[in-house]
């Protein structure tokens, strides 16, 4: 089992927005796929920055050919569609961890 996790850094005056964005958008169209599951959506307190906001995403998958076939098909397109409504206002760092146990 991995995880895929992405943080997310968006201004403050952004954050409310981005953050139904994800609830109400972005984590239902992924989760009618099926391929990445139990979503789970923080609000990091660690490292803040003055003017900013970090959130985490994160969701569990399979395998590695699991979460490049969901990138390719749905994941691109998605992060697309952020660009387009949030701009340069919010930038996302993925990591892919392993779950040990």
């Amino acid at each position: 089992m991995l995880i895929y996790n992405t943080t997310y850094q968006t201004s403050i005056d952004d954050a409310r927005n981005f953050v139904i964005w994800l609830s109400e958008s972005y984590i239902p169209e992924v989760e009618k796929t099926g391929i990445l599951q139990n979503p789970r959506l923080t609000h990091i307190l660690s490292h803040k920055e003055q003017d900013s906001e970090c959130f985490s995403l994160q969701w569990e998958v399979e395998d590695t050919a699991t979460l490049h076939r969901w990138h390719t098909q749905q994941g691109m397109r998605l992060n697309e569609e952020m660009m387009k409504i949030f701009k340069d206002k919010v930038v996302g760092f993925p990591t892919l961890m392993e779950v040990i146990k």
